[in-house]
């Protein structure tokens, strides 16, 4: 991976867009792109910071940042390692996760001049820590609800479109000549009673042959055959 120029933003380190993507493989417009789609999903201070106005213009006016912004920018955005890893997530690739493992340990969490915390600054971090471990834990049961009640609506759709087995339309033949042979006695007649209901079931259920009758309609089907009744020929 090519050396990252550090920047620091409240105490921690950061990347730019352009940074991210070059590190993950892929284009700054992929990058903002997937932060437009999830826009939800991140929040400012945790995963990304924003500079704007007078902020950005003491961003551009350290000789160091001269390389990471373009001088007419009248935004740019900061990824925290949080950011990372929910880009990282969007990608989805092999090399995007393998870039971030390594901008976790060897860009990310170098340290730079750090003050050693006081009691109450630890406890402070540690509580911070524990509370966004509380709500990514809650988000990704959110995520996880959510992709269940997607597959359970597939399964119903699928369920739905879901025709006779060869067993099914077997019953179904059956049924249908048990009743024909109950009405007819006449051979020939019974010829044009098997036409008619079979031709009389592809309309009721809207169907082009009885094979394609939906399973969750099949009781519905046989009860139908059951008591069906020819029409009276003039």
């Amino acid at each position: 991976m090519k050396q990252l120029q550090p920047i620091v933003q409240n105490g921690q380190r950061v990347l730019t867009t352009f940074q991210l993507a070059e590190s993950y493989g892929t284009s700054p417009d992929r990058i903002s792109k997937n932060f437009s789609e999830n826009k939800e999903r991140y929040k400012e201070g945790k995963h990304f910071f924003l500079l704007q106005g007078e902020k950005l213009k003491q961003f551009k006016n350290d000789f160091r940042n001269s390389e990471l912004v373009h001088k007419q920018a009248s935004a740019l955005y900061l990824w925290t390692e949080k950011g990372a890893w929910l880009h990282a997530k969007s990608l989805n690739t092999d090399q995007a996760w393998d870039a971030y493992e390594m901008l976790v340990d060897e860009y990310y969490r170098m340290k730079e001049n750090v003050v050693p915390l006081s009691k109450d600054q630890a406890l402070v971090t540690v509580l911070r820590t524990t509370a966004d471990l509380v709500e990514e834990t809650q988000a990704l049961k959110e995520e996880q609800h959510e992709i269940r009640k997607i597959v359970t609506q597939i399964d119903q759709k699928v369920e739905e479109q879901i025709t006779l087995d060869h067993g099914e339309q077997r019953r179904l033949q059956k049924a249908v000549a048990a009743r024909i042979y109950e009405l007819e006695g006449d051979p020939k007649e019974r010829s044009r009673l098997f036409r008619e209901i079979y031709r009389e079931i592809k309309d009721r259920f809207a169907v082009a042959s009885y094979k394609d009758v939906k399973r969750k309609e099949l009781q519905a089907a046989l009860r139908y055959i059951e008591n069906w009744v020819p029409r009276k020929v003039s």
